[in-house]
């Protein structure tokens, strides 16, 4: 690795759709330089790297892996190649910062875990809702009891595609459907503020090739205390989210994973607005807290840490299992 004054040197694997939106937000973080991308092509990683100002383009994920200059590697692949690349970037002693959902299964999740602590390296779900600020402060005011005792969250997220069994939203084997790729949004939110539930009850669809299409989702706690969470491929769902306690109630706007305002009511009290001006597109929060924790040689972040993915894996495993769906 560069010495500690210097930035570190990221690659890319992967030159989709967020690979594309998150290289704006690399290239606006001081600690980081965009060093090499790959594709499944050389005239694709060189097309990408030439608009994103990336010196180096390699055509195989394997041979960026190589490359003895970069530190850190930020995995933008479908969800089913997230194990086997991470998993090979810790083998090449390189930092991982790897998109949601982590991995397809709890099992592959813990495996790259189990990994990450032998080698000695930094790895993390890009779940970048933890890092952003009003996220931050929500965790803060339910610490300090400000709205008393959580006892239920609510979450939405969802879209209408077109079923397409080819689309990477629809395909089984690139990890398509709905839990995986949006649910798992709600499902870390209700973790975030709960914990891993006691008991999960799930009602919903499937498509025609088996993934799901759509559910409902809740998440028992002891005491009473709830989740209730949705996700779809088939219907336009609001991205919002309430917290709701014994003292008062958070509402967080659309897209509460990545919110610009949060509305905090307390029983009694008028409701005070909370607004954030996003840095960039809103990735360099979770950017900004790989870099200091690979500068402090530690392997996970506290803010979203390794046991937290796997739980939240266990947790959209049991319900795709419940709705009977197709996994990988």
């Amino acid at each position: 690795m560069n010495d500690r004054d210097a930035p570190l040197r990221w690659g890319i694997v992967s030159t989709g759709a967020i690979a594309a939106t998150v290289v704006e937000d690399l290239h606006r973080v001081t600690e980081i330089e965009v060093l090499a991308v790959s594709s499944r092509t050389q005239t694709r990683a060189e097309e990408f790297a030439a608009r994103h100002r990336i010196p180096r383009a390699y055509a195989d994920y394997r041979l960026l892996l190589a490359d003895p200059d970069v530190d850190v590697v930020y995995i933008a692949t479908p969800h089913a190649a997230h194990h086997e690349v991470a998993a090979a970037a810790l083998l090449a002693d390189k930092h991982v910062l790897c998109e949601k959902a982590f991995t397809v299964t709890a099992e592959q999740a813990r495996e790259l875990v189990d990994l990450a602590r032998e080698r000695g390296r930094f790895l993390m779900e890009a779940m970048w809702t933890r890092f952003n600020p009003l996220i931050r402060r929500l965790r803060d005011l339910v610490s300090d009891g400000v709205i008393g005792d959580v006892r239920t969250v609510s979450a939405d997220f969802g879209f209408a595609v077109p079923y397409d069994p080819t689309a990477r939203l629809w395909d089984a084997a690139q990890g398509g459907g709905a839990l995986l790729d949006l649910g798992v949004y709600p499902v870390s939110f209700a973790h975030m503020l709960l914990g891993e539930p006691t008991g999960i009850e799930v009602h919903g669809s499937l498509a025609p090739n088996g993934v799901d299409a759509e559910s409902g989702l809740l998440l028992r706690y002891p005491a009473g205390a709830h989740a209730m969470l949705r996700s779809s491929l088939t219907a336009s769902l609001h991205a919002r989210a309430c917290v709701s306690g014994t003292l008062g109630r958070v509402d967080l706007t659309d897209p509460f994973f990545r919110p610009t305002e949060m509305t905090v009511t307390v029983h009694g009290a008028e409701p005070v607005v909370h607004r954030l001006e996003l840095d960039g597109a809103g990735y360099t929060y979770q950017l900004r807290e790989v870099c200091l924790r690979v500068r402090a040689g530690e392997v996970e972040s506290p803010h979203q840490t390794h046991a937290e993915t796997v739980a939240v894996l266990r947790t959209v495993g049991a319900a795709l299992a419940g709705l009977g769906a197709r996994v990988g």
